[in-house]
Protein backbone atom coordinates (compact mmCIF):
# COMPACT_ATOMS: atom_id res chain seq x y z
CA UNK A 1 0.00 0.00 0.00
CA UNK A 2 1.07 3.20 -0.83
CA UNK A 3 2.50 5.59 1.87
CA UNK A 4 0.46 8.56 3.80
CA UNK A 5 0.96 11.47 1.76
CA UNK A 6 3.14 14.02 3.87
CA UNK A 7 1.44 17.96 4.38
CA UNK A 8 3.19 19.95 5.02
CA UNK A 9 3.71 23.56 4.25
CA UNK A 10 6.75 26.07 3.51
CA UNK A 11 5.86 27.54 6.74
CA UNK A 12 6.44 24.21 8.67
CA UNK A 13 2.85 24.05 9.64
CA UNK A 14 1.44 20.64 9.66
CA UNK A 15 -2.11 19.92 8.38
CA UNK A 16 -4.71 16.86 7.95
CA UNK A 17 -4.66 15.42 4.50
CA UNK A 18 -4.38 11.63 4.84
CA UNK A 19 -4.11 10.53 0.80
CA UNK A 20 -2.87 7.11 -0.30
CA UNK A 21 -4.62 6.44 -3.79
CA UNK A 22 -2.08 7.22 -6.42
CA UNK A 23 -5.09 9.93 -8.19
CA UNK A 24 -4.55 11.47 -5.01
CA UNK A 25 -0.87 11.59 -4.42
CA UNK A 26 -0.36 12.68 -7.95
CA UNK A 27 -3.22 15.67 -7.50
CA UNK A 28 -1.70 17.24 -4.76
CA UNK A 29 1.47 16.81 -6.14
CA UNK A 30 0.14 18.55 -9.05
CA UNK A 31 -1.10 21.27 -6.48
CA UNK A 32 2.15 21.52 -4.93
CA UNK A 33 3.54 22.66 -8.42
CA UNK A 34 0.30 25.24 -9.03
CA UNK A 35 1.20 26.85 -5.65
CA UNK A 36 4.81 28.43 -7.02
CA UNK A 37 2.03 30.40 -8.99
CA UNK A 38 -0.17 33.28 -8.77
CA UNK A 39 -2.58 32.00 -10.68
CA UNK A 40 -5.98 31.44 -10.08
CA UNK A 41 -7.66 28.09 -9.05
CA UNK A 42 -10.73 26.36 -9.37
CA UNK A 43 -10.82 23.31 -7.23
CA UNK A 44 -13.82 21.23 -8.11
CA UNK A 45 -15.56 17.83 -6.83
CA UNK A 46 -18.22 16.68 -4.96
CA UNK A 47 -19.28 17.79 -1.49
CA UNK A 48 -17.41 16.46 1.40
CA UNK A 49 -13.88 15.10 -0.80
CA UNK A 50 -11.49 17.69 0.78
CA UNK A 51 -11.53 20.69 -1.26
CA UNK A 52 -10.61 22.90 1.22
CA UNK A 53 -7.49 20.96 1.79
CA UNK A 54 -6.37 21.07 -1.54
CA UNK A 55 -6.81 25.18 -0.77
CA UNK A 56 -4.80 25.03 1.75
CA UNK A 57 -2.06 23.13 0.81
CA UNK A 58 -2.03 25.59 -2.52
CA UNK A 59 -1.64 28.35 0.41
CA UNK A 60 0.51 26.49 2.63
CA UNK A 61 2.95 25.49 -0.11
CA UNK A 62 3.05 29.08 -1.93
CA UNK A 63 5.22 31.78 -1.26
CA UNK A 64 2.31 33.72 0.29
CA UNK A 65 2.30 30.74 2.93
CA UNK A 66 3.22 33.27 6.28
CA UNK A 67 0.46 35.74 5.24
CA UNK A 68 -3.23 35.23 5.44
CA UNK A 69 -5.61 32.39 4.43
CA UNK A 70 -9.09 33.57 4.35
CA UNK A 71 -11.81 31.52 3.56
CA UNK A 72 -15.59 32.53 2.54
CA UNK A 73 -18.48 30.50 2.43
CA UNK A 74 -20.51 31.53 -0.60
CA UNK A 75 -23.47 29.60 0.02
CA UNK A 76 -23.96 30.72 3.54
CA UNK A 77 -24.44 34.31 3.15
CA UNK A 78 -26.81 36.29 1.82
CA UNK A 79 -26.10 38.68 -1.27
CA UNK A 80 -26.06 41.87 0.81
CA UNK A 81 -23.91 39.88 3.43
CA UNK A 82 -21.61 38.49 1.32
CA UNK A 83 -20.78 42.02 -0.31
CA UNK A 84 -19.94 43.28 2.95
CA UNK A 85 -17.95 39.83 3.71
CA UNK A 86 -15.96 40.35 0.84
CA UNK A 87 -15.43 44.03 0.46
CA UNK A 88 -16.15 45.85 3.60
CA UNK A 89 -19.01 48.40 4.48
CA UNK A 90 -18.33 52.04 5.67
CA UNK A 91 -20.28 52.92 9.02
CA UNK A 92 -24.20 53.37 8.65
CA UNK A 93 -24.12 51.89 5.11
CA UNK A 94 -27.07 49.41 5.59
CA UNK A 95 -29.02 48.61 8.72
CA UNK A 96 -26.96 47.69 11.53
CA UNK A 97 -23.75 48.83 10.48
CA UNK A 98 -22.77 50.38 13.14
CA UNK A 99 -19.53 50.40 12.31
CA UNK A 100 -17.24 50.51 9.21
CA UNK A 101 -15.16 47.00 8.83
CA UNK A 102 -12.98 45.70 6.69
CA UNK A 103 -13.69 42.75 4.21
CA UNK A 104 -12.15 39.64 3.37
CA UNK A 105 -10.14 41.06 0.50
CA UNK A 106 -8.30 43.96 2.66
CA UNK A 107 -7.79 40.85 5.50
CA UNK A 108 -6.13 38.65 2.75
CA UNK A 109 -3.73 41.52 1.24
CA UNK A 110 -0.71 39.81 0.35
CA UNK A 111 -1.69 35.85 1.37
CA UNK A 112 -4.52 33.68 -0.39
CA UNK A 113 -8.77 34.35 -0.44
CA UNK A 114 -10.85 30.80 -0.48
CA UNK A 115 -13.97 30.92 -1.93
CA UNK A 116 -15.42 27.83 -1.07
CA UNK A 117 -19.04 27.26 -3.00
CA UNK A 118 -18.01 29.46 -5.82
CA UNK A 119 -21.49 28.52 -7.78
CA UNK A 120 -23.99 29.73 -5.23
CA UNK A 121 -23.03 33.55 -6.12
CA UNK A 122 -25.45 35.75 -7.43
CA UNK A 123 -25.30 36.93 -10.69
CA UNK A 124 -24.93 40.42 -9.08
CA UNK A 125 -22.01 39.00 -6.52
CA UNK A 126 -20.18 37.24 -9.77
CA UNK A 127 -20.05 40.60 -11.81
CA UNK A 128 -18.53 42.09 -8.53
CA UNK A 129 -15.78 39.38 -8.05
CA UNK A 130 -15.22 39.65 -12.11
CA UNK A 131 -14.41 43.92 -11.82
CA UNK A 132 -11.96 42.62 -8.64
CA UNK A 133 -10.34 39.96 -10.75
CA UNK A 134 -9.68 42.65 -13.64
CA UNK A 135 -7.86 45.15 -11.62
CA UNK A 136 -7.61 44.17 -7.85
CA UNK A 137 -9.50 47.31 -6.60
CA UNK A 138 -12.07 46.83 -3.86
CA UNK A 139 -15.20 48.80 -3.83
CA UNK A 140 -16.35 48.96 -0.32
CA UNK A 141 -20.12 49.22 0.74
CA UNK A 142 -21.42 52.48 1.34
CA UNK A 143 -17.74 54.90 0.13
CA UNK A 144 -17.55 57.09 -2.77
CA UNK A 145 -14.71 56.01 -4.02
CA UNK A 146 -12.21 53.11 -4.93
CA UNK A 147 -9.96 51.25 -1.54
CA UNK A 148 -6.83 50.97 -2.41
CA UNK A 149 -5.81 47.84 -4.71
CA UNK A 150 -4.85 44.64 -2.64
CA UNK A 151 -2.38 41.79 -3.63
CA UNK A 152 -4.67 38.61 -2.81
CA UNK A 153 -4.83 35.36 -4.13
CA UNK A 154 -7.80 33.55 -5.37
CA UNK A 155 -8.97 30.01 -4.74
CA UNK A 156 -12.66 29.01 -5.81
CA UNK A 157 -14.23 25.59 -5.36
CA UNK A 158 -17.71 24.27 -6.01
CA UNK A 159 -19.44 20.88 -6.15
CA UNK A 160 -21.38 22.29 -8.77
CA UNK A 161 -21.30 21.74 -12.49
CA UNK A 162 -19.97 25.63 -13.69
CA UNK A 163 -21.16 24.90 -17.25
CA UNK A 164 -24.35 23.67 -16.57
CA UNK A 165 -25.27 26.60 -14.84
CA UNK A 166 -23.90 28.31 -17.55
CA UNK A 167 -25.63 27.06 -19.80
CA UNK A 168 -29.06 27.99 -17.46
CA UNK A 169 -28.17 31.32 -17.08
CA UNK A 170 -26.73 31.22 -14.21
CA UNK A 171 -22.69 31.74 -14.34
CA UNK A 172 -20.64 34.11 -15.63
CA UNK A 173 -18.82 32.69 -18.53
CA UNK A 174 -15.77 35.08 -18.66
CA UNK A 175 -15.86 34.78 -14.51
CA UNK A 176 -15.59 30.88 -15.12
CA UNK A 177 -12.51 31.80 -17.31
CA UNK A 178 -11.23 34.18 -14.60
CA UNK A 179 -11.10 31.62 -12.22
CA UNK A 180 -10.54 28.16 -14.26
CA UNK A 181 -6.66 29.55 -14.96
CA UNK A 182 -5.72 25.90 -13.30
CA UNK A 183 -8.28 23.49 -12.65
CA UNK A 184 -7.84 20.79 -10.25
CA UNK A 185 -10.67 17.93 -9.70
CA UNK A 186 -10.72 15.92 -6.63
CA UNK A 187 -12.27 12.45 -7.41
CA UNK A 188 -14.78 11.21 -4.82
CA UNK A 189 -14.14 8.66 -1.96
CA UNK A 190 -15.74 5.74 -4.06
CA UNK A 191 -13.30 6.12 -6.24
CA UNK A 192 -10.45 6.41 -3.75
CA UNK A 193 -10.37 2.65 -2.48
CA UNK A 194 -6.89 2.94 -1.26
CA UNK A 195 -7.43 6.23 0.96
CA UNK A 196 -10.33 4.58 3.15
CA UNK A 197 -8.42 2.41 5.37
CA UNK A 198 -5.99 5.12 5.85
CA UNK A 199 -8.72 7.41 6.64
CA UNK A 200 -10.33 4.97 9.00
CA UNK A 201 -6.59 4.32 10.98
CA UNK A 202 -6.40 8.23 11.01
CA UNK A 203 -10.26 9.15 12.55
CA UNK A 204 -9.75 5.72 15.42
CA UNK A 205 -6.02 7.31 15.94
CA UNK A 206 -7.28 10.92 16.24
CA UNK A 207 -10.11 9.44 18.64
CA UNK A 208 -7.48 8.43 20.88
CA UNK A 209 -8.90 5.03 21.08
CA UNK A 210 -6.84 1.64 20.28
CA UNK A 211 -9.33 -0.38 18.05
CA UNK A 212 -9.28 -3.67 16.21
CA UNK A 213 -11.68 -3.18 13.03
CA UNK A 214 -12.63 -7.08 11.65
CA UNK A 215 -12.06 -7.74 8.28
CA UNK A 216 -15.96 -7.71 7.60
CA UNK A 217 -16.37 -4.34 8.92
CA UNK A 218 -13.36 -3.43 6.66
CA UNK A 219 -15.04 -5.04 3.68
CA UNK A 220 -18.52 -3.07 4.61
CA UNK A 221 -16.63 0.67 4.93
CA UNK A 222 -15.08 -0.34 1.66
CA UNK A 223 -17.57 -1.23 0.27
CA UNK A 224 -19.72 1.46 0.66
CA UNK A 225 -20.51 4.14 -2.30
CA UNK A 226 -19.70 7.04 0.87
CA UNK A 227 -22.48 9.42 -1.21
CA UNK A 228 -20.95 12.17 1.28
CA UNK A 229 -17.14 11.55 0.84
CA UNK A 230 -14.72 11.93 3.52
CA UNK A 231 -16.84 13.97 5.68
CA UNK A 232 -19.56 11.02 5.61
CA UNK A 233 -16.78 8.18 6.69
CA UNK A 234 -15.58 11.25 9.49
CA UNK A 235 -19.04 11.17 11.04
CA UNK A 236 -19.81 7.71 10.47
CA UNK A 237 -16.48 6.31 11.90
CA UNK A 238 -17.11 9.15 15.61
CA UNK A 239 -20.33 7.34 15.49
CA UNK A 240 -19.15 4.03 15.13
CA UNK A 241 -16.07 4.58 17.13
CA UNK A 242 -18.43 5.56 20.67
CA UNK A 243 -20.86 3.19 20.34
CA UNK A 244 -18.32 -0.23 20.01
CA UNK A 245 -18.10 -2.45 22.51
CA UNK A 246 -15.02 -3.51 23.71
CA UNK A 247 -11.79 -3.59 21.37
CA UNK A 248 -13.43 -4.56 18.31
CA UNK A 249 -15.50 -2.12 15.72
CA UNK A 250 -17.68 -4.96 14.10
CA UNK A 251 -19.98 -4.87 11.28
CA UNK A 252 -23.08 -4.50 13.98
CA UNK A 253 -21.49 -1.27 15.23
CA UNK A 254 -21.47 0.36 12.05
CA UNK A 255 -24.49 2.53 10.86
CA UNK A 256 -27.17 0.92 8.97
CA UNK A 257 -26.61 2.22 5.51
CA UNK A 258 -23.24 0.78 5.88
CA UNK A 259 -23.94 -2.42 6.99
CA UNK A 260 -26.16 -3.22 4.28
CA UNK A 261 -23.92 -2.59 1.69
CA UNK A 262 -21.60 -5.16 2.90
CA UNK A 263 -22.61 -8.66 3.41
CA UNK A 264 -23.29 -10.24 7.26
CA UNK A 265 -21.47 -12.94 8.20
CA UNK A 266 -21.31 -16.39 9.40
CA UNK A 267 -21.51 -18.09 12.28
CA UNK A 268 -18.19 -18.19 14.59
CA UNK A 269 -17.82 -22.10 13.71
CA UNK A 270 -17.70 -21.24 9.97
CA UNK A 271 -15.28 -18.18 10.72
CA UNK A 272 -12.59 -19.81 8.67
CA UNK A 273 -14.70 -20.50 5.77
CA UNK A 274 -16.26 -16.83 5.74
CA UNK A 275 -13.19 -14.91 5.26
CA UNK A 276 -12.06 -16.35 2.59
CA UNK A 277 -15.58 -15.81 1.41
CA UNK A 278 -14.86 -12.53 2.19
CA UNK A 279 -11.63 -11.96 0.73
CA UNK A 280 -12.52 -13.94 -2.24
CA UNK A 281 -15.16 -11.70 -3.24
CA UNK A 282 -13.46 -8.13 -2.91
CA UNK A 283 -10.62 -9.86 -4.95
CA UNK A 284 -12.51 -10.64 -7.72
CA UNK A 285 -15.31 -7.27 -7.58
CA UNK A 286 -11.90 -5.56 -7.73
CA UNK A 287 -12.31 -4.05 -4.39
CA UNK A 288 -8.89 -5.46 -3.43
CA UNK A 289 -6.20 -6.47 -5.24
CA UNK A 290 -3.42 -8.80 -3.81
CA UNK A 291 -0.12 -7.62 -3.00
CA UNK A 292 -1.75 -4.05 -1.86
CA UNK A 293 -4.82 -5.31 0.41
CA UNK A 294 -3.87 -9.43 1.49
CA UNK A 295 -0.44 -9.60 1.56
CA UNK A 296 -0.20 -6.75 4.08
CA UNK A 297 -3.58 -8.43 6.48
CA UNK A 298 -1.06 -11.76 6.31
CA UNK A 299 1.75 -9.56 6.91
CA UNK A 300 -0.07 -8.01 9.91
CA UNK A 301 -1.11 -11.12 11.16
CA UNK A 302 -4.89 -10.32 10.17
CA UNK A 303 -5.48 -13.79 8.44
CA UNK A 304 -4.26 -16.88 9.16
CA UNK A 305 -2.11 -19.32 6.83
CA UNK A 306 -5.38 -21.28 6.72
CA UNK A 307 -7.49 -18.53 5.41
CA UNK A 308 -4.62 -17.70 2.77
CA UNK A 309 -4.71 -21.33 1.80
CA UNK A 310 -8.74 -21.21 1.51
CA UNK A 311 -8.76 -17.97 -0.64
CA UNK A 312 -5.63 -19.41 -2.62
CA UNK A 313 -8.28 -22.84 -2.71
CA UNK A 314 -10.97 -20.73 -4.15
CA UNK A 315 -8.95 -19.34 -7.09
CA UNK A 316 -7.58 -22.83 -8.12
CA UNK A 317 -11.39 -23.69 -8.50
CA UNK A 318 -12.18 -20.91 -10.34
CA UNK A 319 -8.79 -21.56 -12.55
CA UNK A 320 -9.18 -25.26 -12.57
CA UNK A 321 -6.01 -25.70 -10.72
CA UNK A 322 -3.81 -22.99 -13.09
CA UNK A 323 -2.23 -20.78 -10.72
CA UNK A 324 -1.09 -18.46 -13.64
CA UNK A 325 -4.28 -17.96 -14.34
CA UNK A 326 -4.64 -16.62 -10.85
CA UNK A 327 -2.87 -13.69 -11.17
CA UNK A 328 -5.69 -11.71 -13.40
CA UNK A 329 -8.39 -12.63 -11.17
CA UNK A 330 -6.51 -11.19 -7.88
CA UNK A 331 -5.20 -8.12 -9.59
CA UNK A 332 -1.57 -9.19 -10.00
CA UNK A 333 0.64 -8.71 -12.95
CA UNK A 334 1.22 -11.62 -14.94
CA UNK A 335 5.37 -10.54 -14.10
CA UNK A 336 4.44 -11.81 -10.50
CA UNK A 337 3.90 -15.22 -11.39
CA UNK A 338 7.48 -16.28 -9.75
CA UNK A 339 6.95 -13.82 -6.90
CA UNK A 340 3.61 -15.14 -5.85
CA UNK A 341 4.67 -18.90 -5.88
CA UNK A 342 7.64 -18.09 -4.11
CA UNK A 343 5.16 -16.34 -1.32
CA UNK A 344 3.15 -18.72 -1.37
CA UNK A 345 5.97 -21.94 -0.80
CA UNK A 346 7.70 -19.75 1.92
CA UNK A 347 4.34 -18.95 3.96
CA UNK A 348 3.49 -22.98 3.31
CA UNK A 349 -0.08 -21.48 1.75
CA UNK A 350 0.43 -23.67 -1.31
CA UNK A 351 -2.99 -26.13 -2.69
CA UNK A 352 -2.26 -29.05 -4.87
CA UNK A 353 -3.46 -28.04 -7.62
CA UNK A 354 -3.86 -31.48 -9.02
CA UNK A 355 -7.32 -31.64 -7.00
CA UNK A 356 -8.85 -28.78 -8.89
CA UNK A 357 -7.97 -30.32 -12.76
CA UNK A 358 -10.98 -32.63 -12.68
CA UNK A 359 -14.13 -30.64 -13.72
CA UNK A 360 -14.75 -29.54 -10.06
CA UNK A 361 -17.55 -26.96 -10.25
CA UNK A 362 -16.33 -22.77 -10.42
CA UNK A 363 -17.25 -20.82 -7.32
CA UNK A 364 -19.10 -17.93 -8.93
CA UNK A 365 -18.34 -14.20 -8.74
CA UNK A 366 -21.12 -12.55 -7.82
CA UNK A 367 -22.39 -11.33 -4.79
CA UNK A 368 -23.33 -13.79 -1.61
CA UNK A 369 -26.97 -13.95 0.02
CA UNK A 370 -26.63 -12.18 3.48
CA UNK A 371 -26.22 -14.91 6.44
CA UNK A 372 -25.72 -14.57 9.91
CA UNK A 373 -23.69 -12.17 11.57
CA UNK A 374 -20.27 -13.11 13.47
CA UNK A 375 -19.55 -11.82 16.94
CA UNK A 376 -16.53 -9.06 17.14
CA UNK A 377 -14.78 -11.54 19.95
CA UNK A 378 -14.73 -14.39 16.97
CA UNK A 379 -12.70 -12.52 14.72
CA UNK A 380 -8.99 -12.58 14.49
CA UNK A 381 -8.61 -8.44 14.33
CA UNK A 382 -8.69 -6.99 10.84
CA UNK A 383 -6.99 -3.30 10.97
CA UNK A 384 -5.33 -2.37 14.01
CA UNK A 385 -4.33 0.92 14.68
Amino acid sequence: MMPEHAIRGRDGVDYEAVVADPRMVALFETATRAAASDAKVLVTGESGVGKDLIARHLHKHSPRCSRPFIAVNCAGLSETLLESELFGHEKGSFTGAFRSKPGKLQLADGGTLFLDEVGEMSLRMQALLLRFLENGEIQVVGADSMAARVDVRVIAATNRNLPELIAAGRFREDLLYRLRVIHLEVPPLRERPHDIRRLIAHFIDRAGRRLTVTPQALLALERYRWPGNVRELQNALEQTIWLASGDFIDVEHLPEPIRAAGHAVLPAHERRTQVADQLYQALVTSSYSFWEHIYPLFLARDITRHDMRELVRRGLTVTRGNYRAMLKLFGMSSRDYKRFLNFLAAHGCRADFREFRNGVPEVTSGRREPVLQLRAKSTPGGLSV
